[in-house]
């Protein structure tokens, strides 16, 4: 059984990679075959398939059938668990910000430090 720290550590796993997160963004336009999406890399076919297979194996992208091919298309669901999780780190971040915000308007009304 699978738990969401594996689930998120797969896909982050999956996005470490820039060739992964291109073709991410490739499918954003909409689904693409394997050949489609090695175009614009200077690898082999086998290399994307197995790229294509890391994004698959985390959730990031569903392969379909038509004919003879395989197009691949995003599935959301990973991503957006990443995005949750990042966020409750912004929000710390963003408070840590806005404690130091006020921390340093406090020593320019003090005259500073001293």
């Amino acid at each position: 059984m699978k738990t969401a720290t594996d689930e998120l550590s797969m896909t982050f796993g999956a996005l470490a990679d820039p060739t992964r997160r291109a073709i991410l963004e490739r499918l954003r336009a909409g689904e693409a075959t394997l050949g489609e999406l090695a175009e614009p890399f200077g690898m082999s076919l086998q290399a994307v398939a197995l790229h294509l297979k890391v994004l698959e194996r985390s959730g990031l992208i569903t392969r379909g059938r038509v004919a003879q091919t395989r197009p691949a298309r995003l599935a959301p669901g990973p991503l957006d668990s990443a995005v949750q999780w990042l966020l409750r780190y912004r929000e710390f971040w963003e408070g840590s910000f806005e404690r130091l915000d006020s921390y340093l308007e406090g020593l320019q009304e003090d005259g500073g430090p001293s």
